[in-house]
């Protein structure tokens, strides 16, 4: 296929680019070109308001103010980015010197007049009234940093940007779209590919080895096990690792959609049977940081409920390993709202709390209007129950154990704090299973399908 347009990336940080016109769109114009670090030159009798906060304006003694939030480039020693206003309208010799020009000045005598003195200086020349008549165009752009350990989003013209970043390996990455000149096509499939990006659903891992010596680590709740219930920040970290290291809880499927030469380890737990320890674990994971990898350690839930995630970061951190943590949806509160169960409801439960099946529940409050979830509690369910019912609290509470959430065989077995052993037991319940017990239980389906009200 024979195109006339060549992409290609300009960088033009310190720069000089003019921008004839100073309306809406010089003003998006001269707004990316500033975030580019380059110096720009606007010359048009007015400028907007947009526009107008832009400039830097000349004091009385000389000296230039420059606008809000204009600053230098840290790190790059390139001169800061500066608006400067001609107010008056476009003549001969204004391009003089420029790398880059811009037209929108909404005449089209005007626009061409200033594309043919920039195709006499041999400038490109973006013009915003006719596409034909420029020699450059702007597509639609869509950024995503990656490798980064914080995100935050900015506008810009006619692109979507990602951006920041405290990881030094951080890179980034820039999709340009130019959809035969039709701006709102190109915007729209630069939307849909920013948002790919975004949740990691195309391939952002990094081929070409790094450069620094240290990796990074990211802690990465998994939520219940539902590809769909992990974050978008979660996935996209997962796009990008080099090492996972892996629950037997969390959602192992989107394990399939990786690279075959990323590394995967296992290092999944079942009740009484720990393969990896979690000193062990500790190590895997400084090991392959210092090593220069990107680790994700991904986990079911929230890696600070019950994940153990604050001591691998400790371990980390005493190695000067950077860790990001990504919190998770607990399985605490989504597994019983899978089956229709709420832990707290007005009127029945004013709060919960959370416990693991090995611990001495005996010593949560006994008030009827305080719900109990217990993890991992199957094999301890009888010694559970019984220990509720010394605390104070009614044998008839109602108690719900629902198994496998959000997995092919989640199920929900009801009883109360008197019967519910023997109940799981006579139905095979089996791990991973949370246990509710409170009041709450009454809202769900399967205590209502077993009359039990």
């Amino acid at each position: 296929m024979n195109s006339e347009l060549y992409p290609l990336g300009l960088r033009i940080a310190g720069r000089p680019v003019v921008v004839v016109g100073g309306g809406p769109v010089a003003a998006r114009r001269t707004r990316s070109l500033v975030g580019a670090g380059a110096q720009v030159r606007v010359v048009a009798p007015e400028v907007c308001e947009d526009l107008a906060a832009l400039v830097a304006l000349p004091a009385p003694d000389g000296a230039t103010h420059l606008p809000d939030g204009a600053g230098p480039l840290a790190g790059s020693g390139t001169p800061r980015p500066v608006v400067t206003w001609d107010a008056r309208a476009f003549r001969p010799g204004d391009l003089e010197g420029a790398w880059l020009v811009h037209t929108a000045t909404g005449s089209a005598e005007v626009d061409a007049q200033v594309a043919a003195e920039a195709e006499a200086l041999r400038v490109f020349c973006v013009n915003a009234g006719d596409a034909e008549a420029g020699t450059a165009w702007v597509p639609a752009v869509a950024r995503v940093t990656v490798g980064d350990t914080a995100v935050g989003g900015t506008a810009a013209t006619a692109s979507s940007s990602a951006t920041v970043a405290s990881d030094a390996r951080a890179t980034e990455i820039t999709v340009a779209v130019n959809a035969g000149r039709d701006p709102r096509r190109a915007q729209r499939i630069r939307d849909a590919i920013d948002a790919l990006l975004a949740t990691g659903e195309l391939p952002l891992r990094q081929v070409r080895p790094g450069t620094d010596g240290v990796g990074t680590v990211a802690l990465v709740g998994g939520g219940p096990g539902d590809t769909g219930l992990i974050t978008a920040r979660g996935r996209r970290l997962l796009a990008q690792a080099d090492v996972v290291v892996t629950d037997r809880l969390g959602p192992r499927s989107l394990l399939d959609d990786l690279d075959d030469d990323v590394v995967i380890v296992d290092v999944g737990k079942t009740p009484g049977f720990h393969p990896v320890p979690q000193e062990e674990i500790n190590a895997l994971l400084v090991e392959h940081a210092l090593a220069g990898r990107r680790v994700v350690r991904l986990k079911g839930g929230d890696p600070y409920v019950f994940g153990r995630g604050g001591e691998e970061l400790i371990a980390c951190e005493e190695h000067g390993i950077p860790v990001e943590v990504v919190p998770g949806v607990t399985s605490a509160v989504s597994v019983p709202a899978a089956v229709g169960i709420p832990v707290t409801h007005r009127g029945w439960s004013r709060g919960f709390t959370v416990l693991t099946g090995h611990e001495d529940i005996g010593k949560v409050p006994a008030a009827a209007d305080h719900t109990v979830i217990l993890l991992m509690g199957v094999s301890r369910l009888r010694d559970s129950a019984a220990a509720l019912v010394a605390s104070g609290r009614s044998p008839r509470t109602p108690v719900a154990v629902v198994e496998d959430g959000y997995g092919p065989r989640q199920r929900s077995t009801v009883g109360t704090l008197e019967t519910i052993a023997d109940v799981a037991a006579a139905a095979g319940v089996r791990a991973p299973a949370v246990t509710v017990v409170g009041d709450v239980v009454r809202v769900s389906p399967a205590w209502r399908a077993a009359g039990l009200n």
